[in-house]
């Protein structure tokens, strides 16, 4: 909840920046920030560079990377509803290949049929959003078996940062990119905006907002649960957009929104009952909650 709360509030900054740039230069602009805020903080150590865990590392924050750029690039062409409600497969079909039990398929169904509810589902967007949403899915599904992987690594914050380090030097042409509010094409007019102190300021801000306290406390979270659960989770974050709207935007669930929440909170109790595999907590993790803050 507390790393949806913030995830949303980001959107908001984000939005503000699609007026001036293209949404996949905002995502890059993000993972920019969020990556030196992560560096500074963490400092990750040589070994942090090589091998095997900087390649795991580096594969996990590009999926990451994709997709925000995609799940950007999706509501830049489709009411916010259907974007959220398709990328929402992603997580979904996540859960259900993991599941083993009936109930967690019973479970999976009650997330996906309150996402539909609350999303309010309308499919007349234009395909090319149809497409970018369902990359959005694909690369969420990524994240979530990618970022399991990295949590059990024993280092999963310090590979955030060099996971999102890699990514951003990866996309960093996605800042040459025009849009919708910004100049067309590709070149170097479109970093006119970078100019900006505010510009700059925000895309900090989103990147904290957005990507650093979600993805770390998601890393938290991962050493605890299993993908199945982890999955169905993040169902929770329809919930906590639309409280997010109502106390910042004023903005009222309608009757079916309210149907679709209690069907999401209703498959998260459902599905907790039932434990998953053992996470081992490494080494490493106990001497990082030991050690003075």
């Amino acid at each position: 909840m507390a790393g949806g709360t913030s995830m949303y509030v980001g959107a908001a900054l984000a939005v503000g920046l699609f007026d001036r740039l293209a949404p996949s230069a905002v995502a890059e602009l993000r993972l920019i920030g969020a990556a030196l805020v992560l560096l500074a903080w963490r400092r990750p150590g040589r070994d942090s560079w090589r091998g095997v865990r900087l390649v795991r590392a580096g594969t996990f924050g590009l999926a990451t990377a994709l997709m925000n750029v995609a799940y950007y690039e999706a509501i830049a062409r489709l009411p916010l509803g259907t974007a959220v409600a398709v990328e929402f497969t992603g997580p979904v079909v996540v859960a259900a290949l993991a599941s083993r039990r009936f109930r967690d398929v019973g479970a999976v169904g009650l997330a996906a049929a309150g996402v539909l509810l609350i999303a309010d589902v309308r499919w007349s967007g234009s395909p090319a959003g149809v497409l970018w949403a369902l990359g959005a899915a694909a690369m969420w599904a990524a994240y979530i078996v990618l970022g399991k992987r990295v949590a059990r690594a024993g280092s999963g914050i310090d590979d955030l940062a060099t996971g999102f380090t890699v990514a951003a030097v990866v996309l960093v042409p996605l800042l040459f990119t025009g849009g919708t509010g910004a100049a067309t094409g590709f070149g170097l007019a479109n970093l006119a905006p970078l100019a900006d102190p505010v510009v700059l300021g925000l895309s900090v801000g989103l990147g904290v907002l957005s990507s650093v306290i979600p993805y770390v406390l998601d890393q938290v979270v991962l050493r605890r649960v299993g993908q199945a659960r982890f999955a169905v989770l993040l169902a929770l974050l329809p919930a906590t957009a639309t409280l997010v709207g109502l106390v910042v935007l004023g903005q009222l669930p309608g009757p079916l929104e309210a149907v679709g929440i209690a069907l999401v909170v209703a498959a998260v109790a459902l599905r907790s009952r039932d434990g998953d595999e053992p996470v081992p907590v490494p080494a490493t993790y106990v001497r990082d909650r030991s050690a003075p803050s």
